[in-house]
């Protein structure tokens, strides 16, 4: 984000539009739960919030680096060297989770 805008910007409203898609998908698995239904119907129901975030995550961190990572590093020096750092990190937050 060098220039205040958010790499994802443009794609803001489908991102919303996504999570509240995955917040109605949670709320279900939590009435799931109250309910008592099947171990393994919530499981799968968990699952498939799991990559839907997920989803959502790898759309934000491609936005990420086709935005502020490319804009730093064509700036070059130390703002570049932190944003490719700070995009390392966010993967290999996403790779352990």
């Amino acid at each position: 984000m060098l220039d205040g805008v958010n790499g994802y910007a443009q794609d803001k409203d489908a991102y919303l539009k996504r999570m509240k898609r995955i917040e109605g998908q949670v709320r279900g698995i939590a009435k799931m739960i109250e309910d008592d239904k099947y171990c393994i119907d919530v499981l799968t129901q968990v699952s498939a919030a799991t990559k839907a975030l997920e989803a959502v995550a790898l759309g934000l961190l491609d936005e990420h680096l086709r935005h502020c990572v490319s804009e730093a590093v064509a700036q070059g020096g130390q703002a570049a060297d932190d944003k490719v750092a700070e995009a390392s990190a966010a993967i290999a937050r996403l790779v352990r989770s």
